[in-house]
């Protein structure tokens, strides 16, 4: 390590400015090692010399921002060479329970993009998904992402406008902080108890009050272990 930093030492800053031969009269009474010269046709003296103050100045910081690089490139070369360490076997498991958890929620019901959703409901094409989007920030519906797309569910809007069903907004304010989007759409998909053994979304939009009724419930049990 000592003999790279030596390969980017540097000290002993100085700058000389004048005329040629003012600067090599004053070369010849030097005893450094390396020089740098700039050269101007044209130039004021006071601003030839704030040039070479400035010059001065920052010289010391081009050792610092070399070794910086050079320790950057190491550790490049390292982290290359370093065999990648495959994850624990838990968290594998757990991804792979995870993945089969999305596609089942994703094959259970109907996913709609927000175009398709401006589509149907006949909103602006200039900019199809604003209102969904809306919708979504305003806590009217929900949407999960998968491979980088926003997916709303179909079964969480009224059949006549493509809006979303009221009582909708009543379940995910219960939800609200508790559940991630994710969450919410395995809770939807999912054979709950408290609705006798069917799903919360094939009972939306048909019995509204029990689905906002069993969310109440889990939040209930859930507060209490």
């Amino acid at each position: 390590m000592a003999r790279t930093n030596d390969t980017l030492e540097l000290s002993g800053f100085g700058a000389l400015t004048g005329t040629p031969k003012q600067v090599g009269d004053q070369l010849d009474r030097l005893t450094a090692e390396q020089v740098i010269a700039l050269t101007f046709e044209h130039g004021s003296e006071p601003a030839i010399r704030a040039l070479a103050d400035t010059v001065v100045s920052i010289a010391p910081l081009v050792r610092t921002i070399l070794m910086r690089r050079q320790r950057e490139a190491i550790g490049s070369i390292i982290e290359a060479l370093v065999p990648q360490v495959p994850p624990p076997q838990h968290m594998l498991v757990e991804a792979r329970m995870t993945a089969e958890a999305r596609r089942a929620v994703l094959e259970s019901g109907d996913w709609l993009t927000a175009s398709q959703i401006a589509n149907m409901a006949g909103f602006s094409t200039s900019n199809p998904s604003a209102q969904p989007n809306k919708w979504k920030k305003e806590g009217q519906i929900f949407a999960v992402r998968h491979r980088g797309v926003d997916y709303f569910p179909g079964y969480a809007l009224d059949s006549a406008g493509y809006r979303p069903i009221k009582a909708l907004a009543k379940v995910l304010s219960v939800f609200s902080g508790k559940k991630d989007d994710w969450g919410l759409a395995y809770w939807f998909a999912s054979v709950n108890s408290s609705l006798g053994g069917k799903r919360p979304h094939d009972m939306l939009i048909a019995q509204p009050e029990r689905v906002l009724a069993a969310a109440e419930d889990e939040l209930v049990g859930a507060l209490h272990g």
